[in-house]
């Protein structure tokens, strides 16, 4: 059984041992801060973003039943219980630039690739079910090519030297999101002991077929990935936009941007009902939204709650987005519990 909470920061050492599952692996938002969590807790990814103004600051909380062991492989952090692993890298580019041949960030994503692909196999959970990525300074340019483009090079030379597709039905989740320019390149995942399905959308060209006007090498990820154990099923969507085909609409218009944005992630959730995720809703699925402009996240909230209804759960936090054209981009996480087993 996985959870997924949305928490203040101060919260988490309360909530780790009054959780009804302990806490696995943390993602939290800001400026990094040593906390009062325990020697024993578990991984935490700070991720340098910010929420909107007047926006609570809030971490993304995933707890899951024991018993739960953690370590670090390299410099993998990593918590896991018997089928699912959470895990954390970071690489700074500074630490590389002596790689004169090879654009430091593109050698930052392929390290980070490499050393995430070596502690999940040498740990037993070989299959990653979704990625998040915080590439600094996403949209600027290095090397004769936007960032966004190095990081996918490096990226899929990792996939490809360690045997993983980078076309087709293993492909992982994902969201890649920009970060403070300073600030390392951060990659944090959950992994599992089995595959997940992967998910297009009938909408959109998968990422990994887009043509080389957006880079060399295309995005590796799918737009969802859905796997069942036991008694849950879990959905992870991707970071979705307002793309259509493979081309961006809408450009200069949040509010459309933002419904495009939510058509493409219910037409992903109905190809998931149609592969066993049935009555799995918009209300259902816990949402995380980046706003390229602060000032946009009234009108985005709006239609969030449109769509999902006004309780939605909801983490908001400003960043860069990989398209600059693109004003909004959205994610989705759904926990079905099933009538079978138990996990």
């Amino acid at each position: 059984m996985l959870q997924l909470h949305y928490l203040p920061a101060g919260a988490l050492a309360q909530a780790a041992p009054s959780a009804s599952f302990p806490l696995f692996g943390v993602a939290c938002f800001g400026p990094q801060t040593q906390g009062d969590m325990s020697p024993t807790a578990p991984p935490v990814a700070w991720v340098q973003l910010e929420p909107p103004a007047g926006e609570p600051a809030l971490c993304e909380a995933w707890s899951t039943q024991g018993p739960l062991q953690r370590g670090q492989h390299g410099r993998v952090q990593w918590c896991g219980n018997a089928g699912l692993l959470f895990g954390a890298v970071q690489v700074h580019e500074r630490a590389l630039a002596q790689a004169e041949t090879v654009p430091p960030l593109q050698e930052a994503a392929r390290v980070a690739y490499a050393e995430l692909f070596g502690a999940l196999d040498g740990l037993g959970y070989p299959h990653l079910l979704r990625v998040w990525n915080h590439v600094p300074d996403i949209n600027g340019m290095s090397h004769g090519l936007e960032r966004y483009r190095l990081f996918n090079i490096g990226r899929q030379d990792a996939f490809l030297a360690n045997g993983r597709n980078v076309v087709g039905a293993s492909v992982p989740a994902a969201s890649a999101l920009g970060a403070a320019a300073n600030a390392p390149l951060l990659v944090y995942c959950i992994a599992s002991r089995q595959p997940a399905a992967a998910i297009e959308n009938p909408r959109q060209l998968s990422a990994y077929d887009y043509p080389q006007d957006y880079g060399p090498r295309s995005p590796t990820f799918s737009r969802a990935s859905l796997v069942s154990f036991g008694s849950q099923r879990l959905l992870f969507i991707s970071g979705t936009a307002s793309i259509v085909g493979h081309r961006t609409l809408h450009a200069g218009d949040v509010a459309e941007q933002t419904r495009e944005t939510l058509r493409n992630i219910d037409a992903v959730l109905q190809q998931a009902q149609a592969r066993g995720a049935a009555g799995m809703t918009l209300a259902d699925l816990h949402y995380k939204v980046y706003v390229r402009h602060a000032a946009d996240w009234p009108v985005i909230r709006a239609e969030l709650q449109r769509a999902a209804g006004a309780a939605v759960r909801v983490i908001a936090l400003q960043a860069d987005v990989c398209r600059m054209d693109l004003l909004v981009e959205i994610e989705a996480t759904g926990l079905q519990p099933t009538s079978q087993g138990t996990s």
